[in-house]
């Protein structure tokens, strides 16, 4: 194989690797709110018609998508989802039957949002009960009342953890951890493997021309 030809092969697998359409994957998100009416906002972009669940961890625990073993004892959250032109989709306070019961308090409180979704960009808020998104568009606010601890009496931590799932992308409004999504992974495996093909290539041409 001549070096130009070697080279054509290489750039070719790198364009194939570069102009390959974002995977759907999944995100998780771990966090503390400093006061209970706080409001966090994460960004997600969804590259084709989908369904997208947006499921907490916050209040029984249990394993998110990343495969961390969140603890029980978060306070009960709530999830709100807008477009990205604000206008509000849906919103969930309770999961019910979607969601496990606490192993204290019995209570299925953590959240279980899905929803059919076209591509575009979309907007979470995370936010403790009972401070709700009052609606019909993020700019009109929260309704307060947020606290840490719950209806039935129980005395809840500050932290959360919840799961963007199925989507092209995740972030945090205005920063924060930013997950690594399988496809970054797949990305430099990839990469991975053309240097390596490189480096046998030129290890077999320096063979040859001994």
């Amino acid at each position: 194989m001549t070096i130009l030809r070697h080279w054509l092969l290489v750039v070719v697998a790198a364009l194939g690797i570069w102009s390959a359409p974002a995977s759907a994957t999944d995100f998780s998100f771990t966090g503390n709110l400093v006061n209970p009416n706080d409001v966090l906002l994460f960004n997600f972009t969804v590259g084709s018609a989908s369904t997208v669940t947006l499921r907490t961890y916050s209040y029984a625990g249990g394993t998110n998508a990343a495969g961390t073993v969140i603890a029980r004892g978060g306070f009960d959250p709530i999830l709100a989802l807008f477009s990205s032109t604000g206008l509000q989709i849906g919103q969930n306070d309770d999961g019910g039957g979607s969601v496990p019961a606490d192993a204290v308090t019995g209570r299925h409180y953590d959240t279980f949002l899905q929803a059919l979704l076209n591509p575009g960009t979309y907007t979470v808020s995370v936010q403790a009960y009972s401070n709700f998104a009052v609606g019909p568009n993020l700019s009109n606010g929260f309704t307060g009342g947020g606290s840490f601890t719950d209806v039935s009496g129980s005395q809840r931590a500050s932290f959360f953890a919840f799961d963007v799932l199925n989507v092209a992308a995740a972030t945090q409004v205005g920063g924060g951890a930013v997950p690594e999504p399988a496809t970054w992974a797949m990305m430099l495996i990839g990469f991975g493997a053309v240097g390596f093909a490189m480096r046998r290539q030129k290890v077999k041409q320096a063979l040859t021309l001994a």
